[in-house]
């Protein structure tokens, strides 16, 4: 994500502009077609109000948050004018040991291994205090795959109503594997967001209400399955 500040544009086309090509595609060729936007907590930026629901306003932060602001909103145009089935999960931050490394909860575990198998002796991170709402990705494709089942179309939010700041995320991740974090993780002002995003936190409880979700991992389960990953990868089959 951080790259959207280096590629703005290219952001704009990738994340806000091709989920619109998809909808056009449907909208003219399959318009029975259920389609699943991919929202994100992101869009809230700077938050509104303490706990974001689907009717918390939108303030993005970053040229990623923005462009997928305009997807989101496309998909719920695309939904009103053209009775599309079109549903939108707001998704808030969730992980598996498939997460890119180029996002926080990835570039630590995977630190964490480096670090406990003698490749690394430390890991640099930016604002250790900022705070997200965590969760695992097989839970929140579960609840993709509920909205899709529903006979009309909406948009929901996807959080475990929890938040953890990256410091405690690390302290995890390193307990995990018998290390301190304290004696590996520095900080550096180059890896802080231009425009920083504090705190998310979800309100899941239309999810909950309308679509019978519930969150089944913990965070502690998600990150010790995280590291394990990291430090014995599965071998590649030949």
């Amino acid at each position: 994500m951080a790259e959207a500040w280096n590629q703005p544009i290219l952001t704009g086309q990738v994340t806000g502009l091709g989920a619109v090509h998809v909808l056009e595609a449907l909208r003219i060729v399959r318009p029975q077609a259920r389609f699943y936007q991919a929202s994100s907590s992101e869009m809230f930026g700077l938050i509104q109000a303490p706990q974001q629901t689907e009717t918390t306003p939108f303030y993005p932060r970053s040229p990623y948050a923005a462009a997928k602001l305009y997807a989101h909103w496309m998909t719920v145009n695309h939904r009103e004018s053209f009775g599309m089935h079109a549903s939108s999960g707001i998704l808030f931050n969730h992980e598996s040991p498939l997460r890119g490394i180029e996002f926080v909860t990835r570039k630590v575990t995977d630190g964490v291994a480096r670090i406990k198998l003698g490749l690394a002796r430390e890991l640099s991170l930016g604002n250790l205090d900022a705070r997200r709402d965590w969760g695992h990705a097989r839970d929140y494709v579960r609840a993709m795959w509920l909205m899709l089942q529903q006979p009309t179309p909406d948009d929901f939010v996807v959080a475990t109503g929890r938040t953890t700041t990256i410091r405690e995320l690390c302290r995890m991740a390193f307990e995990h594997a018998g290390l301190n974090c304290q004696d590996h993780v520095v900080t550096r002002n180059d890896l802080r967001r231009p425009a920083e995003v504090d705190v998310l936190l979800g309100d899941a409880s239309k999810a909950k209400n309308l679509l019978g979700w519930q969150p089944t991992v913990t965070l502690k389960d998600m990150i010790a399955e995280m590291v394990d990953a990291d430090i014995w990868p599965a071998p590649r089959v030949k």
